[in-house]
């Protein structure tokens, strides 16, 4: 693959701004814009930034929210509002071997298929998605951020189509337990939690970005050309193991109704 120029956004100009300079320093040909992810007219200013480098060749959509912020709404609106404005925006140049990496995670796929709120998370931007979706995450924004993620796995499902008539690819990465900023403060606040599921990985120890990074640089590579309108799980096999647990769980409770059932 040739080489690109290299863009970096964040909500922050000051970030983009240190960024910037890191990456010069590496010999690395980057420029900078900060842009709001939740406003389309700032995404068209990022895309049109973007057209003026050159032919476009790939975005690989990072920004997101946990659910250590406990604003559930700021959780649907940067998580996946934001993601289905930059499909929108960016569709509009994708040209032949271009490619859109959307991160989702691991928690998306914890979140069950139900025609009442999927209808929503495939179309957030629409008036009352959130209305919809509100009611069935209790007021927790974890649970919000586990269905916003399942929301951009179906972005990218429904968007396959539209992109390949193009010529061009979405795909999304799965990540685990990946030791960023945002995993450090879940384990501040969740230190035992965190602690059983690093106990519970495979692979023996938490992600790092450079686990996510590497597998965004595959598949933006003329490589992966056929590798479209799918999810990759980077996790270190930990969610096989959660699904395991909470099987053996649910066995354990079916066994249990069922024996109270033929005592009645």
């Amino acid at each position: 693959m040739r080489d690109y120029k290299l863009i970096v956004s964040d909500y922050s100009q000051d970030i983009v701004d240190k960024l910037v300079t890191e990456l010069r320093s590496e010999g690395i040909d980057a420029i900078g814009h900060a842009a709001d992810i939740t406003n389309r007219e700032s995404i068209e200013k990022l895309k049109n930034i973007a057209l003026r480098q050159g032919n476009f060749k790939a975005v690989i959509h990072t920004a997101g929210v946990s659910g250590a912020t406990k604003d559930i709404k700021r959780v649907f609106d940067i998580n996946l509002r934001a993601t289905d404005i930059l499909i929108d925006t960016f569709h509009d140049i994708a040209r032949k071997d271009s490619v859109i990496v959307l991160i989702a995670s691991m928690m998306g796929h914890s979140v069950a298929p139900n025609p009442v709120y999927d209808k929503a998370l495939r179309k957030p931007n629409e008036k009352g998605s959130f209305s919809i979706v509100e009611p069935f995450v209790a007021g927790s924004s974890d649970m919000m951020y586990n269905f916003t993620k399942r929301g951009v796995l179906l972005l990218c499902e429904d968007n396959v189509m539209r992109f390949g008539n193009m010529g061009a690819r979405i795909v999304t990465i799965s990540p685990g337990i990946v030791f960023s900023p945002m995993v450090k403060q879940a384990w501040n606040d969740h230190p035992e939690t965190m602690e059983i599921q690093r106990r519970m990985t495979p692979a023996g120890r938490y992600g790092v970005p450079e686990d996510i990074a590497e597998v965004a640089k595959f598949l933006i590579s003329d490589a992966a050309e056929f590798i479209t309108g799918t999810d990759i799980m980077v996790d270190g096999g930990v969610f096989s193991q959660i699904k395991k647990a909470y099987h053996a769980v649910e066995e354990k409770k079916d066994i249990k109704e069922s024996k109270n059932t033929k005592e009645k």
